[in-house]
């Protein structure tokens, strides 16, 4: 609770009906956040990247039949880089009203921490893995930064941290700023930036902890 508000808590306290992406860990998240609350009582449905579109509609059927429906991701915000996206857009064709709710994004605090342009900035998202495509969108988006000051966020999954943040010291011009962003609101938080030539140097070894990547070649 020292990064939810508390009307995180009153809502998880009075919904019943989950999508979620893991149901155990979603359990083990709805029990510390809301001790009072009975697990008997939860109705969890699973949501992931192997869940057939055709199942969607029924994910919704809480919903459907006038009860509120909690949408719960591993990680980062929910609808933000995050299956549940396509969830959220099912749910406004269906006239259901979609209420966000107040919590931690670590694109937000990145950018925040970051001393980047905050007021021009795009999400990218994953890179591609192939190497050359990746090289090669690394480039694009180091160009589109110097030419609109747009900052440009990456995110990776931890086990790959390193090889994307060697390919960013290896590609960007050696002035480029770059920032980690690493398990931020974590135990093992992490907030640096450097030019790609000081990074270079320092050569650091990263965890295998959930990161996000800024890159400014203003």
């Amino acid at each position: 609770m020292e990064v939810l508000p508390l009307s995180i808590k009153r809502v998880l306290e009075r919904l019943d009906h989950y999508v979620v992406e893991n149901e155990k860990t979603a359990r083990r998240f709805i029990k510390k956040a809301a001790p009072s609350k009975e697990q008997s009582e939860l109705r969890l449905r699973v949501l992931n990247k192997y869940t057939p579109t055709e199942e969607w509609i029924e994910l919704l059927e809480p919903c459907l039949h006038g009860a509120d429906l909690g949408l719960i991701s591993e990680a980062g915000c929910p609808g933000i880089a995050d299956p549940g996206a396509e969830l959220v857009q099912l749910a406004h064709e269906n006239g259901i009203r979609v209420r966000p709710l107040v919590g931690p994004s670590s694109i937000v605090l990145a950018l925040m921490g970051s001393g980047m342009n905050g007021q021009n900035f795009a999400f990218q998202g994953y890179l591609p893995i192939e190497k050359d495509e990746r090289r090669k969108r690394i480039r694009e988006c180091e160009k589109r930064s110097r030419t609109t000051g747009e900052t440009q966020i990456f995110i990776e999954t931890p086990y790959r941290n390193q090889k994307l943040f060697d390919e960013l010291v290896g590609q960007l011009s050696p002035e480029t700023r770059l920032c980690l962003a690493l398990d931020l609101t974590g135990a093992s938080e992490r907030l640096e930036t450097r030019t790609a030539g000081q990074w270079k140097s320092m050569r650091p070894e990263l965890p295998k902890e959930p990161a996000l990547f800024l890159i400014d070649a203003r």
